[in-house]
Parts: C-alpha cells; sequence; structure tokens
C-alpha cells in the first residue's frame, strides 16, 4: 500500500516534502496519481506507518494539504 498526501499549490508539497524529510520522514515528490485527479500537480508518498506523525507535522507547521490517500 502506498500513501499520498495532495496538495493545492507547488510550494506546500515541497514545504511538506522538506518539512517531512527534516524530521527524518522517507517523503518524495510525485505526480499526482490519475485515480486521484486529473491535473497534473504535485503529491508526496510516503510510509503509511508514519502517517500519523506525517499529519501531525504538516499541522504543526501549517501545511495546507488538501487530502490523504491510500492506494
Amino acid at each position: 500500500m502506498e500513501c499520498i498526501a495532495t496538495f493545492d499549490t507547488t510550494y506546500m508539497a515541497l514545504l511538506f516534502e522538506k518539512t517531512c524529510k527534516k524530521l527524518g520522514y522517507r517523503v518524495k515528490i510525485v505526480p499526482v496519481p490519475r485515480i486521484l485527479s486529473a491535473s497534473c500537480g504535485l503529491a508526496c508518498s510516503y510510509d503509511c506507518n508514519e502517517e500519523n506523525a506525517v499529519k501531525a507535522a504538516s499541522d504543526a507547521e501549517n501545511i495546507e494539504v488538501a487530502g490523504y490517500h491510500k492506494l
């Protein structure tokens, strides 16, 4: 299973990746999967086992996440 965070802006995706990597989480910028959106935006994939910590980190840094998804 893969976990994906989606964003409304490129800036938020980059900030999410930078913040999570700084905290030691395995996060990678990826294109938004077609099953989630037909747009050509950016998303971040991360380890599903770290989901609660990743969500807490994004909340603490006021990162606007459009949605969290499990594929």
